[in-house]
């Protein structure tokens, strides 16, 4: 089993653990110079100027290999080379260029299926949308069953497996969304894990031999209401070139109600199959439901870059050590306009405001009286709106072996709403890393929390997972939810209309109405977190058990266990 596909039960060493964990403690206080640099640095016009460039009309979008994306790389790399840091990648290059296959499918409107007793016709976008799984200019389907498959998880460490050895070759599969949630001791309970996103969903269907996969969507069950699902796929998407991995032919989505009137016309109800589903006990359900589909791909070679820029440590053993700084550049270019008319994906809180955050913070550490012992790597990525593309290639092809990679602080978006009493780490209980996140955030007068939304598998939806894959720790902030002068659930109204109305939609500018208070604060925190990574003597480390630490232990090994 993969060391990422779920709460590995790897034999980790306890003792091991509490050396590096005191060995973090006990690393230096952030002194002032460096609390005095983030405050220097770190402001509202050092955020603002960013976010207002990259999310202006002018970058269209900064979709994967236009335009805006070169714009945007060219922009990142002058600021970095301005700042005294230096070319991150081999050859004295400032990106790492890698090529992307674009796929926008000709779907049809209708889709149809024939049930026991009468066919069944779901409209695109309104009932269903769908992606190619094959990098080729035309698919087909011809006469494919339906299976229900519950959540579609293999899960050998929670002794689950959904398909019972059941052959569902060439068969399509009919899945829930998120895992089994209802038991703490199954699973992680409320916090989704990576068999709870959607990516292992279609991975775990191709596992099966199946011709495609339809995963039901609830918003709360997805985390996002069905608009992102048509924006997130109903335009081009992308992928790396296709390697050995299993195909999947088709990859969709379909409402909740749209499955429901599709399992009705052959006897079945969807909640019942749910409340199956529920159990180990569970066995695949054959819908006797079938159908035939043929769409056509336009298919486009394009390349893209990850932007990289370092600034050498001062410590000649740590030195070959690097803290990453990460946030990705990226958005969805333009694509299907909002009530508006506006067909500009701006993409100004996801993620300008993470490229301008990691831009302040790298400007703190290089206005530093002393650099850092370890290194820092400030890495701007690319196509994470489409499957983390940029960090993966990265996690491939490091510039830095993993096992010396310290840490990855990965930022993804921002506080627009103003300061907090908390600060949220999607990643707490998982390192070593938790120590210096509360140390820090305690300077600052706040308490540090756990992810406040869990159902929604955050962890697993951003860059630092792709530097987790390969055995590096992260830390990866959020907003917190505490506001300050607002009543107790003012923060996460906010938090939650702002995903409604604004993810992934056109209408995700920079407005006037934006208090930077919370995200300086949080960028600030970010960047002293970060330089206590650099400091300590002592590598961080994931938590005995968890679902990377084997991979960590390989790149440890690897590195010569540095």
């Amino acid at each position: 089993m993969s060391a990422f596909s779920g709460i590995a039960r790897f034999c980790g060493s306890s003792a091991a653990f509490a050396l590096a964990g005191a060995a973090l403690a006990q690393s230096p206080a952030v002194p002032d110079a460096v609390g005095q640099a983030a405050q220097r640095y770190i402001t509202r016009a050092a955020l603002v100027a960013p976010i207002r460039f990259l999310s202006s009309d002018l970058l269209e979008g900064r979709g994967p290999g236009t335009r805006g994306d070169e714009l945007a790389r060219l922009y990142l790399q002058t600021r970095l080379e301005g700042m005294g840091y230096h070319p991150a990648f081999p050859n004295g290059a400032w990106q790492q260029p890698f090529d992307i296959v674009g796929i926008k499918g000709q779907f049809p409107k209708s889709w149809s299926f024939q049930g026991r007793g009468e066919r069944v016709d779901l409209s695109w976008r309104e009932d269903y949308v769908a992606v190619s799984g094959l990098q080729q200019e035309s698919v087909g389907i011809e006469d494919a069953e339906l299976v229900f498959v519950g959540y579609g998880i293999q899960a050998p460490e929670f002794h689950w497996d959904d398909f019972k050895g059941v052959n569902l070759t060439g068969k399509i599969l009919v899945m829930m969304n998120n895992d089994p949630d209802w038991d703490p001791n199954l699973f992680a309970g409320r916090r989704r894990l990576y068999y709870g996103r959607w990516d292992y969903k279609y991975e775990s269907a191709a596992r099966q031999g199946a011709a495609g996969a339809i995963i039901i969507h609830t918003t709360p069950s997805a985390g996002y209401p069905w608009q992102v699902v048509q924006s997130s796929w109903g335009g081009e998407q992308f992928a790396l070139p296709a390697g050995s991995e299993p195909p999947l032919r088709i990859k969709a989505w379909a409402t909740e109600d749209a499955v429901r009137r599709l399992l009705q016309s052959s006897g079945h109800d969807l909640d019942k199959l749910r409340t199956a589903a529920r159990s180990r006990e569970f066995r695949p359900v054959a819908l006797g439901i079938r159908t035939s589909l043929s769409f056509t791909n336009r298919l486009s070679h394009v390349q893209t870059a990850n932007v990289g820029g370092v600034l050498s440590g001062s410590d000649p053993k740590l030195a070959p050590q690097v803290v990453v700084l990460s946030a990705h550049h990226d958005h969805f270019g333009i694509g299907e306009p909002d009530a508006s008319g506006d067909r500009v994906y701006h993409g100004a809180v996801d993620n300008a405001s993470g490229c301008a955050q990691v831009l302040a913070i790298a400007q703190a550490f290089a206005g530093l009286p002393e650099r850092p012992r370890r290194s820092v790597l400030a890495l701007f990525v690319a196509g994470e709106e489409r499957g983390l593309l940029g960090s993966k290639y990265y996690a491939e092809h490091p510039s830095f072996a993993a096992g010396r990679i310290a840490a990855d602080i990965n930022i993804d978006g921002g506080n627009i709403f103003g300061r907090t009493r908390d600060a949220t780490s999607i990643a707490l209980g998982k390192s070593s890393l938790d120590e210096i996140a509360a140390r820090v955030a305690a300077s600052q007068g706040r308490v540090v929390k756990g992810d406040q939304f869990p159902d929604r598998g955050y962890y697993y939806r951003s860059d630092q997972f792709s530097f987790a894959r390969i055995g590096v720790p992260a830390l990866f902030f959020d907003d917190g939810t505490d506001f300050i002068g607002r009543p107790p659930d003012w923060g996460r109204q906010q938090i939650e209309q702002w995903e409604l109305k604004k993810y992934h939609q056109p209408s995700d500018r920079l407005e006037d109405n934006w208090n930077f208070d919370g995200m300086i604060e949080d960028a600030q925190l970010a960047m002293m977190s970060a330089w206590l990574v650099a400091q300590a003597d002592a590598m961080p480390t994931w938590k005995p058990g968890d679902e990377f630490e084997a991979a960590r232990k390989r790149a440890l090994a690897a590195a010569g266990g540095s």
